[in-house]
């Protein structure tokens, strides 16, 4: 039965906090990757929570990329791997799942959530590493969690995309002001309140709060979203995963340029962001399901 006004951001979050394969568990992995405290045997607990993640695990640390004989065991699959890997996959695990029939009502194909979320991870990751201003990881995580908001309006709103379309085209405004007029909130609203719900270090929720307008952001804030609005500019260049609530979006020219992404910077960037994301995607980087190991 079709509903007559859209869900609040409330009964949004209720029902995407139902969901049972939220990426809850990255943040609590990251913390103790992080740690010098933590032992194999405290990460494996941690991934032997989640089922698919320890299967995962064990294929990636056996196959051709890291056999060096075969591991039985989710600690010995831990110490070959390492910290990085382990993080990068479990990354990828967690907010894959997340796609899972939740896209159809933005127009999406399969796959393009997170093929557009990689993109930007790792062009993230890359312009991370270049200015050397911020840790690459955070940024990394943040282009992948950066939009799970729009799949969770996508959960609860389906029905209601054709009225901001059609808003968006008669006003020619960007995907965030046409889904604020007609739900009352867009999709950031609802990433920030579940990196919240989520426990995710404080500032995830506040780079998806002042993402549309960064220079109101406090200063801690900055830099993660100087960087991300960069990646996501790369990403959107790119092409991955790109649709209409991508394009249709605004580029802070001069927030960009105050932190020095100037287009020498990002035209550098661009060929090595391309040459990773091919190396992570091979065949499915245009089309096609993404899979994690």
């Amino acid at each position: 039965m079709s509903q007559s006004v859209p869900p609040t951001l409330a009964q949004v979050c209720e029902k995407a906090l139902r969901l049972p394969c939220s990426p809850s568990l990255l943040p609590r992995l990251a913390s103790a990757l992080q740690s010098d405290e933590s032992s194999p045997i405290e990460i494996e607990r941690l991934i032997s929570v989640d089922a698919s993640l320890a299967a995962a695990t064990l294929r990636l640390a056996n196959s051709a990329t890291f056999s060096r004989g075969t591991v039985e065991t989710l600690e010995a699959a831990v110490f070959r791997l390492g910290a990085k890997e382990i993080y990068r996959l479990a990354a990828m695990v967690l907010v894959s799942r997340w796609e899972t029939g939740g896209s159809s009502a933005l127009g999406w194909e399969p796959g393009d959530f997170l093929r557009r979320a990689l993109c930007t991870a790792i062009a993230g990751e890359v312009l991370a590493n270049t200015t050397e201003r911020i840790d690459p990881q955070l940024v990394y995580t943040a282009g992948l969690v950066c939009d799970l908001g729009k799949l969770a309006l996508s959960h609860s709103c389906g029905e209601f995309y054709p009225a901001v379309r059609a808003y968006r085209e008669r006003l020619g405004c960007t995907w965030e002001q046409a889904e604020r007029a007609v739900f009352g909130y867009h999709h950031a609203d609802a990433t920030k309140e579940l990196l919240h719900a989520w426990h995710f270090p404080p500032l995830y929720p506040a780079m998806a709060e002042f993402f549309t307008h960064p220079h109101e952001a406090p200063p801690e804030a900055l830099p993660l979203l100087a960087h991300l609005h960069a990646a996501k500019y790369l990403t959107v260049a790119l092409g991955p995963g790109g649709h209409e609530d991508s394009f249709a979006t605004n580029v802070h020219g001069a927030f960009l340029t105050e932190w020095g992404f100037t287009s020498e910077l990002m035209e550098a960037a661009m060929p090595i962001v391309l040459e990773r994301v091919t190396a992570r995607l091979g065949d499915n980087l245009a089309t096609g399901v993404v899979k994690a190991h």
